[in-house]
């Protein structure tokens, strides 16, 4: 169960810390100092290198948590609070598919050919799904952090 608790917070710590630094950090940053062409470019380049480490912790996050949850004795056995961070890790999924195959597509389509102004639509979309995604991974930390605490 060792390995499988340190993959699962390894996972969440590398894809909800890099949205929270994407998001609360770079964003800001580069949306004063850059302009359209430069800031789309660099944001192309940022998640061709963040995305497969978010595939990789969500391998990790997935497979530990389901490990865990068959460990445990199931879904029948497991607390509420693994039922509330399975569903919303899945909806989190789900928006990442979205973002990596729809809006980063789009993202890149676009900046490939320098079609600044629909970059900056189809950046603003993928910020909003990951600010989204960002708020959910936070849920899902104070739901781990709150149902192991012994009161409850």
């Amino acid at each position: 169960m060792g390995i499988a608790i340190f993959l699962h917070t390894l996972g969440v710590v590398v894809w909800v810390g890099g949205m929270f630094f994407a998001y609360m950090v770079l964003r800001p940053v580069a949306a004063d100092l850059l302009d359209p062409p430069l800031r789309l470019t660099l944001w192309v380049r940022v998640f061709s290198h963040f995305f497969p480490w978010v595939w990789l912790s969500l391998a990790f996050i997935m497979s530990s948590g389901l490990y865990m949850i068959m460990a445990l004795g199931g879904f029948k056995a497991v607390a509420w609070s693994v039922h509330l961070m399975f569903g919303i890790g899945l909806v989190m999924a789900l928006v990442f598919c979205f973002v990596y195959f729809v809006s980063y597509g789009k993202l890149v389509k676009v900046v490939a050919v320098h079609d600044w102004k629909q970059g900056g639509v189809a950046l603003a979309t993928t910020r909003k799904l990951i600010g989204f995604n960002l708020s959910l991974g936070l849920i899902n930390i104070v739901v781990a952090g709150i149902s192991h605490m012994p009161v409850w």
